[in-house]
Formats: structure tokens, sequence, C-alpha cells
């Protein structure tokens, strides 16, 4: 009995592994992502400048790229941070989403979808309106302790989300948990008002940073989160086979000798790690965890051996060309990146849960 399980689970979840060219097509979008925007903005620089100067960042590459010094100054100093920090918020928000969605077995998870935003939030907007002299541009002078804060909100909104969605049983069906995490987001949502109510002097600061930017003057910001991403994709990463495993069920995971619940706690801590590191530094910035795995995985097949990866690749790019489009479609005043990402990701929600509905009706 117990063979023929395992026989049958094995031949059930047995997926198809990451295919090279769209792993070279995620590298090829990351990099068009990132010379168009260092390329483009205020002032424009050419791109093939732009890449030969990258080159130059390389020891032992020395290239003339045609830049003048205050050129230079500007690709390396003010677009670079930016840049990259789009990459790393954009890659720790899709490979947070899919993770979600494969823990759950939900197509509607989603680190805001989930509460685990806000709760993220919370625990930013405590440290940041609460600390001795809080008033300056938040997103230029994060304090370290940030993160952790972030962290700490994160956990306990998706343990929320969590809980709430079994209040009627043990099924915790999409719906259930989009309901359950609407409910703890305004929850937290609440929180967060109360605080701002009580230190009035860092409201602007605090709602610039709510809607979403990736405004920064230097590589403090991304030194903050860097070692939360590499840990985040480490430990996700390492568990995308036991994701395959677990979307066919607890009982055939079982069967193969995995261990069910323990993989899905480390998968929830791994992804809340990445989301609160990701809000940390960015604000709320929605949707990107919806938006490219659902793609990936229509385009690339439904294994999570392929859909993790990827996500980290093209949610990179995605957002480093949202901020792009953010610092550029306005004129002079930047528009929220957060509002772009919403503006993309409203209908793309819509389309998705009436696919998950078709499929379960």
């Amino acid at each position: 009995m117990t063979a023929a399980l395992r026989g049958r689970s094995r031949g059930v979840v047995k997926p198809a592994g990451l295919r090279a060219g769209w792993l070279a097509g995620g590298i090829v979008a990351v990099l068009v992502a990132a010379i168009a925007g260092l390329a483009f903005g205020s002032v424009s620089l050419p791109p093939g400048g732009v890449a030969i100067e990258l080159l130059n960042l390389l020891p032992g590459v020395h290239l003339h790229s045609g830049l003048t010094t205050r050129e230079v100054a500007i690709l390396t100093e003010l677009r670079l941070p930016r840049v990259v920090l789009g990459l790393l918020v954009g890659g720790l928000l899709a490979l947070a989403g899919a993770a979600y969605q494969g823990v759950f077995r939900n197509p509607l998870a989603d680190p805001h979808l989930l509460g685990v935003a806000a709760g993220a939030g919370l625990g930013v907007t405590a440290v940041i309106s609460l600390r001795t002299g809080a008033v300056g541009d938040v997103t230029s002078d994060l304090p370290i302790g940030v993160p952790v804060a972030a962290f700490a909100g994160a956990l306990i909104a998706v343990a929320m989300t969590w809980l709430l969605g079994a209040a009627g049983g043990r099924d915790r069906s999409p719906a259930t948990l989009i309901l359950a995490g609407v409910a703890v987001s305004a929850f937290l949502a609440a929180g967060q008002t109360y605080l701002l109510q009580r230190n009035v002097e860092t409201l602007r600061e605090v709602y610039s940073w709510l809607l979403g930017r990736l405004a920064t003057a230097g590589w403090h910001d991304v030194l903050i989160v860097l070692p939360y991403a590499v840990l985040t994709a480490v430990i996700v990463l390492s568990q995308r086979r036991e994701l395959d495993v677990l979307t066919v069920g607890d009982e055939e995971a079982t069967g193969l000798g995995l261990h069910p619940q323990r993989s899905r706690y480390l998968l929830i801590v791994a992804a809340s790690l990445g989301t609160a590191a990701a809000v940390s530094v960015s604000g709320l910035i929605g949707f990107v965890g919806i938006i490219v795995p659902h793609t990936m995985r229509l385009l690339a097949g439904p294994s999570y051996r392929s859909i993790l990866p990827l996500s980290v690749l093209f949610g990179g790019a995605f957002l480093a060309l949202a901020d792009l489009f953010a610092r550029t479609a306005g004129g002079q005043a930047e528009i929220p990146i957060g509002v772009i990402t919403a503006f993309f990701g409203a209908p793309f929600f819509i389309v998705v849960l009436r696919r998950s509905r078709a499929v379960s009706s």
C-alpha cells in the first residue's frame, strides 16, 4: 500500500526542471531593465555608454565609455543604488508571493492580500513614529532596527490571517483566506492610523513611504535589505521541490518522507522575512507577488522549480521598469511606484480571481 502510494505520488509530482532558455530570458530581462533604469531619467545617458561603464565596475576592466565625469557620478552614485534596490525588492516580493501561493495552495495568496505587508508596515511605522527626533526623509535614513520590526509585524499578520481563515473550519478556501487577510489588514491599518495621529510630525514622511517608493541617496538601503534578501532566497529556493510536492496534498507528501508542516512553517517564515525586508525600504508596493508568479506559471509551467527562480529575475526586472516609469512619466513630479503597480495589478487580480473561480467550479 505504501509502495503503491509512493509510486503514484512520484508519478504525479515529478515536474519539469528549469529550462535554460527561460533562465537566460530572465537574466536578459534583468540586464535590459537595469540598463534602461540607468540610462533614462531627468538626464538621459547613452545605453551603450552605460553598459560599458557597468563593465568598468568589474576588477581589471578599463574601457572608455564616452561618459563625462558628471554623468558617471549620476550613474554610479544616484541611479545604480536605486536600480539595484528595485531589483532586490521586486525579486523579494515576487518570490514571497510565489511561496505563499504554494504553501497555502491558493492562487490569490500575496503579501498584501494576506495582510503580511500591512503587518510589516505597522512595524515600520511604529519604529519611525516612536523613535526620538523622527523627523526627516525616512526613505534615505532608515535605522537598522526597521527590518526587524517589519519582520515581527509580518509574522504576526500572517499568523492572524491563518488563524482567522480557520475560524469557520479546517478548510481554508481562497475566498476565506482573502477575506481574513482583508480583515487583518484593516485592523492593522487602524493601529497604524492611531500611531500617525499621535505622532503628526512624521505624517508626511510616513505617508510618502506608505505609497511606495525607491528613492535612495546611496547604498544605505541596499546594504540594509541585502542580507535579508540573500537569506530569504536561499531558504525559499532550497524548498522549491518541497513546494511541488505540497501541491498534491499533505498525505502524498508524507508518503514521500517529507514533513509538510515543517516545510510550510519554514517557507512562511522565510517569505515573511523577505516581505518585511522589502517593505522596510520601499514602502507598500502591491501586486508584484501576484503579477509575476502567475505570469511565470502561465509561460514556464506549474513547477515551482521554474516559478521561484524566474519570479526572482522577472520580479526584479518588473519593478525596476515600473520605477523607471514612475520617475519619468510624471514630468517633474515623481509618481509613487505603488500607484504604478496597482494600476497594472488590479486588472490582473480580477483575471486571476475569475480563473480561480472557474477552476474551482
